[in-house]
């Protein structure tokens, strides 16, 4: 399970058609990508699940993991190898319950989220927001690279993905003390070059 470069999109980030995105993202090496149509200006129903096809089928192509954001209605018509849940999502028990064999990744941005998640049934942990994010309206507040380092002893052996405000520039840091990946949204779907971004994170 290959969480270095995570990518998180849905159409409502994008500037752009979501596909030449991915595609670009895809080639220039990322490693795991999430579909997460929420919030405004998302695509429901059918267009949403055109949409999840069109990128399901290039992360296929390009052998990246497709993980789907706490939306278990399409977890099985899109194939998912995985899902990701927040701490208002569904509860991790069932989740696990009905997905048996996919991946799950669970949200935790302070210690008291951990202390009252089931956290050993996850697959890994995405842990933010590292830094202050404008990409996401129900972001938590930014807690620091101290929340990495502090899951990091706690969990020494679930893998942990920093998300939030996380760029080219500060990557590395997230990396260093001691996440397995870091997640970002705009740091690729707003650059200017995917490919050169890619290759920073």
């Amino acid at each position: 399970m290959n969480l270095r470069k995570y990518f998180i999109m849905g159409s409502q980030n994008c500037d752009r058609k979501p596909e030449d995105i991915l595609e670009e993202a895809a080639k220039s090496g990322i490693t795991a990508f999430q579909f997460r149509e929420k919030g405004e200006g998302s695509l429901t129903y059918e267009k949403k699940l055109a949409l999840g096809r069109r990128l399901r089928d290039i992360c296929a192509r390009h052998n990246i993991m497709f993980f789907i954001n706490d939306d278990i209605d399409l977890v099985e018509p899109l194939a998912a190898d995985g899902i990701h849940v927040g701490q208002d999502d569904m509860q991790l028990e069932k989740v696990r319950k009905m997905f048996p064999d996919k991946i799950i990744g669970l949200s935790v941005s302070n210690q008291t989220e951990a202390d009252n998640s089931t956290v050993q049934l996850a697959d890994y942990l995405g842990a933010g927001s590292v830094f202050a994010t404008s990409s996401k309206d129900d972001a938590a507040q930014a807690v620091g690279l101290k929340w990495i380092r502090d899951l990091r002893i706690q969990y020494p052996n679930i893998p942990i993905v920093g998300i939030g405000g996380i760029t080219e520039e500060n990557a590395s840091s997230v990396i260093d003390a001691g996440a397995d990946g870091t997640a970002v949204i705009s740091a690729i779907t707003r650059a200017d070059n995917i490919g050169a971004a890619v290759k920073k994170l």
